[in-house]
């Protein structure tokens, strides 16, 4: 038995957990891929143990050949996760059986660790040695918002002076409570920061993090930053050999998030205020101009994607990024002056989007989008990441990616190509290493077949009514997914008319962590939401014996960035609704049936209410995608499987 194997069992053995062949095959899989360098995409089933089946060889990998592995996770929660419970379990595992232990470090990006300049700037002494971080808290409590931001925010100045002193890193997740405002008040945007220019610098935790990352052997970070990593030339990673990304199923959207860039008037005013004191006032005048300007033309501009060169927000932007340079220009790089140091990085971060959205260049997509809260923007995203992943990333090193989700349609094809890997020019394979739960028998598939096929008018009333029909047969204890926050407020609305007793939560109601919660503590409540709930909510157990899928959940027919990637599709004499609305579809419906069985005793129904799965040609790629559980087109059937499962008589 290999290093490999024997830490594994050790792992496992220390958490009182048996053997699984999926995680072994796993854990060989990538063994082999890191002596080979051949890229690989590994699905393994809820229930697999994951984590330990990459941490493990990489970590042999690491004491062997003293080489570096970065571990990309897709969220900040996953990767403390990491952190705080599956590295030290492995490290520990791996000393037992070697004697020795590599080093692992946890890298996130700027803004997710206090600045000090901008910490130790601005403190009113007064104020703080009067009354002190806990003295104003509790006076804030009954008074208004200003006062109670300046208590979080002296708050958070004291817990930053301890993390130095006690030679931490100042880490957003340790900070004590606080609102996004407040921590806008202690970090730093990446382009403001004065770098080796600041007083501080000797003392920076954002440094001190790189250091430890720079000395560790696995590396944990998140899609956010690797897409940061690939963007500017590798300069957010130290370096490194190989590349393991988890949750790989999120790495498009999450690396398109990274690559997105935002421009708004009151963006480009706030810009023009801070640099008044150094520009002439002419200039002055004519930067706060352009956000009138850049106002004006998005009220002239339809909501949507921007494909004209000659729209008015083009020539906007043409007008903020040419008075934009002229500031930057006139600021010069003066680093004796923070204050004007900080403003010309705003600028810069101004001039940068500006000029993307003007160049209106084929590699970008330009759209402008409207709401409530926040009015009118204009938005310019990357038409695609495949070709930034292909180059920056798997061009560069062995790379393996891994979720429970990347067969689509029965093959890795639509994942490997979205995310850049041609067979022609980077070798891969692809493997299942199965799941240890018999979806046969633990769970039934139910697909309508009379039901009205969705409309845009909303949803059905015979639509509504199974919904109803349904969780009344599970007794609560039901998931509904639905693709629009209209359709669940509908749906609960229904199912609290339908049934009075019933306790129907929705999206929306209370923040999400507390709904979880509820859904959680109480087996006969429902929670009904929309997209976070289809990722994002693992409830093992009798809270969750029926998942409702109300609607395929193929993107929105007027979200720009998909009608743009499905056009480029087709012009190049592909399929643009199979090579993106039907994968985008499938991935999700595979996360949304994979709420239901998270554990050996689970037991329930997944009901997908929308006929098209069961007779539309693209059906079989999306029931393919998804778990095999045993299949039924009766509702009957259904509602007595959820019946029995809840003790009904």
């Amino acid at each position: 038995m290999s290093d490999t194997r024997a830490i594994l069992a050790a792992a496992v053995g220390s958490l009182g957990g048996e053997a699984r062949p999926g995680q072994e095959a796993m854990a060989d899989a990538i063994e082999s891929s890191l002596e080979s360098g051949e890229h690989l995409l590994v699905q393994a089933g809820t229930g697999t143990g994951k984590s330990l089946g990459y941490l493990v060889p990489a970590m042999a990998r690491a004491l062997d050949k003293g080489e570096r592995i970065v571990v990309a996770t897709a969220t900040l929660a996953l990767q403390a996760q990491l952190a705080t419970k599956d590295i030290p379990t492995a490290l520990a595992a791996v000393e037992e059986v070697t004697g020795r232990a590599p080093k692992a470090a946890v890298l996130k990006g700027r803004t997710n660790y206090a600045c000090l300049h901008r910490a130790r700037g601005g403190v009113d002494p007064e104020q703080a040695a009067l009354l002190g971080s806990e003295a104003l808290a509790a006076t804030a409590r009954s008074a208004d918002e200003t006062t109670q931001l300046g208590a979080e925010v002296l708050a958070l100045r004291e817990w930053v002076e301890e993390e130095v002193e006690r030679g931490g890193l100042a880490d957003r997740d340790d900070a004590p409570a606080h609102t996004a405002r407040a921590w806008g008040q202690v970090s730093i945007p990446t382009r403001e920061c004065l770098g080796s220019s600041c007083r501080f610098f000797a003392e920076c935790r954002v440094e001190l993090s790189r250091e430890a990352a720079r000395q560790a052997d696995i590396v944990v970070t998140n899609h956010a930053l690797l897409a940061i990593n690939a963007m500017h030339g590798g300069t957010a990673l130290p370096e490194h050999d190989a590349v393991i990304i988890d949750e790989a199923h999120e790495l498009v959207s999450r690396i398109t998030n990274a690559a997105t860039d935002e421009l708004t008037p009151s963006l480009i005013d706030r810009t023009a205020r801070r640099v008044l004191d150094w520009v002439n006032d002419d200039l002055g005048a004519d930067f706060l101009d352009t956000a009138d300007q850049f106002r004006e033309a998005l009220a002239e501009s339809e909501v949507g994607r921007v494909d004209n060169s000659s729209a008015p927000i083009v020539y906007a932007a043409a007008t903020v990024r040419d008075v934009a340079r002229k500031v930057v220009s006139s600021l010069g790089s003066n680093k004796d002056d923070a204050e004007r140091t900080q403003a010309a990085g705003a600028v810069r971060e101004v001039f940068d989007i500006a000029d993307r959205i003007a160049q209106l260049v084929d590699a970008d997509v330009v759209w402008v989008s409207e709401s409530e809260l926040m009015g009118r923007a204009a938005h310019v995203a990357p038409l695609n990441v495949a070709g930034l992943l292909r180059n920056q990333v798997f061009a560069e090193t062995t790379t393996i990616l891994t979720s429970a989700t990347l067969s689509l349609g029965g093959n890795f094809d639509a994942v490997a190509r979205s995310v850049g890997l041609l067979p022609s020019e980077l070798p891969w394979k692809g493997i299942d290493v199965g799941s240890p739960f018999d979806y046969r028998s633990q769970g039934i598939m139910y697909l309508a077949r009379g039901l009205p096929r969705p409309s845009r008018e909303g949803m059905s009333q015979e639509v509504r009514d199974q919904i109803a029909e349904l969780v009344w047969a599970a007794g609560g204890r039901t998931l509904g997914l639905f693709a629009s926050r209209r359709s669940a407020e509908q749906a609960a609305e229904h199912v609290r008319k339908a049934l009075p007793g019933s306790t129907i939560l929705c999206q929306g109601d209370a923040q999400l962590p507390e709904l979880t919660r509820r859904f959680i503590e109480d087996p006969g409540t429902s929670l009904f939401g929309t997209l976070s709930l289809w990722q994002g909510v693992d409830v093992p157990g009798d809270t969750c014996q029926l998942v409702i899928i109300e609607k395929i959940p193929f993107p929105r027919p007027d979200d720009p960035l998909m009608q743009a990637r499905a056009k480029a599709v087709d012009d190049a004499g592909g399929n643009g609704f199979m090579s993106v609305s039907a994968t985008h579809a499938a991935l999700l419906l595979a996360q949304g049936a994979g709420r239901l069985i998270r554990r050996h005793s689970d037991r329930g129904v997944v009901a997908v209410l929308d006929t098209r799965l069961s007779t539309a040609r693209y059906g079989s790629f999306l029931r393919a995608s998804m778990p095999d559980f045993w299949v039924t087109h009766d509702v009957d059937v259904a509602a007595e499987a959820l019946r029995r499962l809840r003790g009904a008589p």
